[in-house]
Order: C-alpha cells, then sequence, then structure tokens
C-alpha cells in the first residue's frame, strides 16, 4: 500500500519570478508531477507561518515556497523575510515531532523553467520518501 502514496505538494509561488517560471516549464513542455499544486501568491514575504502550517494541517504532504532569487526581490527584501519564516517554521515542525523537511524554501528567476521543473520532481520524491503526513497528525 505504502508503494502507492501520491503525496499532495503545495508550491507557493511569487507572482513575479517563479510562477513565471512555473510557466515556462509549462510552456517548454517539461514534465513535473501533477500532484504538484501552484498557488500564486504577490511575494514570498507575505507568505506567513500559519499559512505553511495550516496547509500541512489541511492534509497536504510537504509545501515548498518559490520566490526571487536572494538579491532580486521585486519588493527588496521579501524573500530574505520569507528565508527567515521557513527557518522558523522548520524550527516548530521538529519540536512538534513533524519532519523540517516536509517545507522547503527554493528560489528560481522567471528564466528558469527547467530548475523549477526539477525542484517539483526532487520535492516530490523526498516527500514520498516520507510517507503520508497524516500518521504524524494522528499520532
Amino acid at each position: 500500500m505504502e508503494d502507492s502514496f501520491e503525496p499532495v505538494i503545495l508550491a507557493m509561488c511569487c507572482q513575479w519570478c517563479s510562477y513565471a517560471a512555473a510557466d515556462l516549464a509549462g510552456t517548454m513542455r517539461l514534465s513535473y508531477p501533477p500532484n504538484v499544486k501552484i498557488m500564486l501568491v504577490p511575494c514570498t514575504g507575505r507568505i506567513d507561518i500559519l499559512h505553511l502550517l495550516r496547509a500541512l494541517e489541511n492534509g497536504v504532504d510537504g509545501v515548498f515556497v518559490s520566490g526571487c532569487l536572494l538579491g532580486d526581490c521585486h519588493y527588496v527584501n521579501g524573500n530574505y523575510k520569507a528565508t527567515r519564516r521557513m527557518a522558523y517554521t522548520k524550527k516548530i515542525l521538529s519540536e512538534i515531532g513533524i519532519e523540517p523537511e516536509r517545507v522547503e524554501i527554493y528560489y528560481n528567476s522567471s528564466a528558469m523553467g527547467p530548475q523549477f521543473a526539477q525542484t517539483c520532481r526532487d520535492f516530490t520524491a523526498r516527500i514520498r520518501g516520507l510517507g503520508p503526513i497524516y500518521r504524524k497528525l494522528a499520532a
């Protein structure tokens, strides 16, 4: 039964770079797992820790945030804020007994379609290896 596990992945992508990278991956017809659901956000700096925790609480097996390259944020320092929040989120998850590897942050420019597709494949494989989150939440 465990071999058939397909994780539900949420990708929170900034509208300026990462969402464009996802769009480019699609335009280039690059494949990535269909279980990656993309959510458009204005900037990764707007993502709160509660957004990440709520996604996991509501059945998402893994969440990754994808923003502009460090130093190239359209809102100057939004991706630095997101980086700090991600580190804190990982700390909270670790303290409550959930693998911190279930959340991650990546940086993509709008021209990095192939890298975005590879990120989706790699993160999905990571979460598939961790197994479903409902076992952790039920314990």
